[in-house]
């Protein structure tokens, strides 16, 4: 019983601070997040749209928030390492905030969603899809899925090749969840074939000589020459 309250509370505990980064990172456009734990320390990754906002001018607002981590949240000597997105449109974190964004701005959610699946295809996704559920239009919970390209559920190419997000909007009626899947524009299925093109060099085909037998030595005298 004792190891089984070891792991809850390690899971509260990495719960908590998840959506204290999250927070943290909020205004940043946050797009992603990895802990490690080293021999070193903790390791903290955190992927934004604009990684000046988390450092800070003169990296003061990273020193705080490295502190306040070490303080409030007992995480053993944080290292925070943060990462700019260089594709925004491709990250499906990024693309549900913003999208729980909109939605908290008074948009449609059929306006939303079919601006967010028409920028993630226009910046060479193979395939996305948004889901929104929630009280959408009325007192009663409603689930809406937007979806172009193609989209993978199970198997390899679900596991290697889909990006997925999910955060909330927080609107008068209800919350809404919003969830982004994206497939990679990389992708390659296990059913596609590629055929290379003829790279146009001749090759000489080198045709064999039958081999040249030697020449019949005439019968001896008084032998018997056998029939065919």
């Amino acid at each position: 019983m004792a190891q089984e309250r070891k792991f809850i509370q390690e899971g509260s505990h990495r719960v908590l601070l998840k959506d204290f980064l999250v927070s943290q990172a909020q205004r940043a456009g946050f797009g992603g997040l990895d802990i490690q734990r080293t021999p070193m320390g903790t390791r903290i990754t955190l992927i934004c749209e604009r990684p000046g906002i988390i450092i800070g001018r003169r990296g003061e607002f990273i020193k705080q928030l490295t502190s306040t981590l070490a303080n409030d949240y007992a995480v053993d000597n944080p290292q925070i390492e943060v990462l700019e997105e260089k594709r925004p449109n491709l990250n499906a974190q990024l693309m549900s905030e913003k999208l729980a964004s909109t939605l908290e701005r008074g948009w449609h959610f059929r306006r939303a969603g079919h601006s967010t699946v028409r920028r993630i295809m226009e910046s060479g996704a193979r395939g996305c899809q948004v889901v929104l559920s929630g009280k959408l239009t009325g007192e009663r919970h409603r689930t809406e899925r937007f979806k172009a390209g193609m989209i993978k559920y199970c198997g390899q190419a679900s596991l290697y090749d889909m990006d997925r997000g999910f955060t909330q909007a927080k609107l008068k009626p209800g919350v809404i969840g919003v969830t982004v899947w994206i497939m990679h524009a990389d992708a390659r299925m296990p059913d596609e074939i590629k055929i290379k093109a003829p790279s146009g060099e001749v090759i000489p085909v080198v045709v064999p000589t039958p081999p040249t037998l030697p020449p019949e030595e005439p019968p001896l005298e008084g032998a018997e020459v056998p029939s065919p």
